[in-house]
């Protein structure tokens, strides 16, 4: 505990910023040079990948090959590594330095293998429990997910390794992805679906962004100019390079001219014959393949990929530091949803034993395809429960109606369920109710005892209905890690005061949804004999939180929820100009008898918008460690980007002068202090 309340304690508001890793003129320059001594054939060749996961290199011209991995919680692909907590449990911290920490860590795995991309982070919004990718991405706000995102990438980066986000853009689903069409109106897209790609360029540097398989408004993500050269190379200035996902392309000319400048994992659409029959017959210019094996150059340049090995010899495969950073991952991350009482654990007998049960007990559980990674170790919940020593015997039950009797007599029961990497993962969406049997296991498990403690492995809400209320205790695991049984037994056991929070709301019913009616394809619509898939989304901004307060639904546990073991009040607050904005500062006291962590949210709401707007939208958070019975004088800037709204009619952000109320809050739903000013 000692030790985790010194790592906590390191926790600030914002982060200490290290270098941007922005491309120079000097590097621009250089790349240019080694553009001009390539001939055609070899920079056309350039612009498609080479044996799955590499940049072909150019030995003449001094120009290595570039490897790449997956993923975004830890490195893939032909090597054992490091198994961080996934992306929405990273979120679930709501710890900027944790975020960053992870990204170092992530960054120094990458080295020891040589690896100088890293494929990740994954930013995709969150509109839904069903995405089977939503484990790899970091919630349903975008301003959380944007400074998650942020801190990880600084991260990585500092370390000289590559960071890509992705998939840009409106990749929130799995199902059927390579021909569904994601429409999406302009106000939308900036105000909920950009804002972490843009910070991840504009903030972090980003050194790639990767394209997402699905269409936008009926063009391909990856041939998509609107995207790509309107957006992100145009107002925001991107100078990287954009690379497709694996085999997410469909035509030559739409990838030239749409702003793609490698095609991954190999050429597809932009091999040399298509190309050059391209510019033999004056389609294309030859300027624009230099474009883009300009743009790929002078990155690699500017991470100094062309002048130094990538292979950090000083560096363990099997990385002190990532496996530590990995354990404070997953103790930061989980969420203590429910607690009637039972825990922490009040320890046990040999005659009244814990009972451990469930799918996910004696291993670590990770969600699948390229999320996946191959840890070097793990620590099971069977066997962080060891390490409790003898005050906590637990036995491991395999067949539960079996084992009636353990169940009755035990001090308590924890039943571990959830998805793994066949049941949540890319390229297909997962279910709402937990998977086949589950349900039912924790039924029988609260019908012979009244300790229950469900602990949940997924990547966001599942359906609670038939066995929330019968249950005595419920812990939102995520996908903790390699470190993550040990985390949870530590929590179970009080050794670690839960400090996570939810990145996204749990909705009582799949129902109640804000996208319910527009997750999965209307009717394919036919027209002139060609018939195509679309999602219209219909919930426009009010995603989330925000269209559940909108619509007046309450969820089964709302945005930015989490209980501790302890108890935190709120007073003195006040909102101080400062620069083009406000800081908002007020005082925390921990009333409780533990030291803990409690994450403030900081809400925005404007009071007579012109256009539809939500009540409120997180604007700003601080998670600060307070000893027991000790206050804290908490402090959030809000810029004057925190009461703008995206104009369609300027394609600007604009402010509308007025007044705005400040929430200030443990959660979504609990604002403990509010302020009123004026922009």
């Amino acid at each position: 505990m000692k030790r985790f309340v010194l790592s906590l304690a390191a926790v600030v508001l914002g982060v200490v910023t290290l270098s941007a890793q922005s491309i120079t003129q000097e590097d621009k320059d250089r790349a240019k040079a080694l553009v001009e001594k390539m001939t055609l054939e070899e920079k056309i060749d350039y612009i498609g990948g080479l044996n799955k996961f590499y940049i072909r290199g150019v030995e003449r011209l001094g120009i290595p090959e570039i490897r790449m991995a997956d993923g975004p919680q830890g490195v893939r692909n032909d090597t054992k590594s490091t198994l961080f907590a996934c992306g929405v449990a990273a979120a679930a911290t709501w710890n900027e330095t944790a975020m960053k920490e992870m990204g170092t860590a992530l960054g120094q795995d990458a080295r020891a293998r040589g690896v100088h991309i890293m494929l990740g982070p994954g930013v995709n919004i969150y509109r839904s429990p069903l995405c089977g990718r939503n484990f790899e991405y970091m919630g349903e706000d975008p301003y959380l997910a944007s400074r998650a995102a942020v801190n990880y990438i600084k991260g990585i980066q500092a370390e000289g390794v590559m960071a890509t986000i992705k998939h840009f853009a409106m990749n929130n689903q799995e199902y059927d992805r390579h021909h569904v069409s994601s429409d999406v109106d302009e106000r939308t897209m900036n105000e909920i679906y950009f804002p972490s790609f843009r910070a991840a360029v504009e903030e972090a540097k980003v050194g790639a962004v990767m394209t997402s398989y699905n269409q936008v408004n009926g063009i391909h993500a990856a041939e998509n100019p609107y995207l790509i050269r309107e957006n992100l190379k145009g107002k925001w200035g991107f100078q990287g390079f954009v690379m497709s996902d694996w085999t997410s392309t469909y035509s030559t000319l739409g990838c030239i001219r749409g702003g793609l400048d490698l095609e991954m994992p190999m050429a597809y659409c932009m091999d040399r014959a298509s190309v050059m029959a391209l510019l033999e017959n004056g389609v294309v210019e030859e300027s624009e393949i230099d474009e883009k094996v300009q743009n790929i150059l002078q990155a690699l340049i500017a991470f100094g990929f062309l002048d130094r090995p990538q292979l950090d010899k000083n560096i363990s495969e099997d990385n002190q530091y990532s496996n530590d950073i990995a354990y404070k991952l997953s103790c930061e991350s989980a969420v203590l949803l429910k607690n009637e009482g039972v825990l922490p654990l009040k320890g046990a007998t040999k005659k009244n034993q814990i009972v451990l049960m469930g799918p996910n007990a004696d291993v670590i559980p990770c969600g699948g395809g390229s999320g996946r990674v191959d840890a070097i170790h793990t620590t099971s919940l069977a066997e962080g429960m060891k390490t409790l020593g003898k005050k906590y015997p637990t036995v491991l039950v395999d067949n539960y109606k079996s084992s009636v009797s353990a169940i009755e007599k035990a001090a308590a029961v924890i039943v571990s369920v959830g998805y793994d990497k066949t049941s949540e993962r890319e390229n297909s969406d997962r279910t709402f109710t937990l998977p086949e049997g589950q349900d039912e296991m924790i039924e029988f498990a609260a019908a012979h005892n009244k300790n229950v403690i469900v602990v949940i492995y997924a990547g966001g809400a599942v359906d609670m209905s038939r066995w929330q209320d019968k249950v005595a205790a419920i812990v939102m695991g995520w996908y903790p890690g390699q470190q993550g049984g040990l985390a949870i037994a530590n929590i179970l056991a009080g050794k670690v005061n839960p400090s996570g929070k939810l990145p996204m709301s749990f909705e009582k019913t799949l129902e109640d949804n804000p996208t319910y009616n527009s997750y999965y394809p209307a009717e394919p619509r036919s027209k002139r004999g060609f018939t195509y898939k679309f999602v219209t989304y219909t919930e426009g901004i009010f995603v989330g939180y925000r269209g559940y307060e909108r619509k007046g639904i309450e969820p089964a546990y709302p945005f930015g929820y989490g209980l501790s073991y302890t108890t935190f009040e709120y007073a003195a607050s006040n909102c101080i100009k400062s620069g083009d904005g406000y800081d908002v500062v007020f005082t925390v006291t921990n009333t409780g008898k533990r030291d803990g962590a409690e994450v403030s949210e900081i809400y925005v709401g404007e009071k007579n918008p012109c256009v539809a707007r939500p009540a409120k939208e997180l604007k700003g958070f601080a998670k600060t460690v307070i000893p027991a019975g000790k206050s804290a004088k908490v402090r959030v800037h809000l810029p004057k980007s925190a009461f703008e709204y995206y104009d369609v009619k300027s394609h600007e952000w604009v402010l509308n002068p007025g007044y705005f109320t400040v929430y200030i809050g443990s959660s979504s739903a609990d604002i403990r202090l509010t302020e009123e000013v004026l922009m």
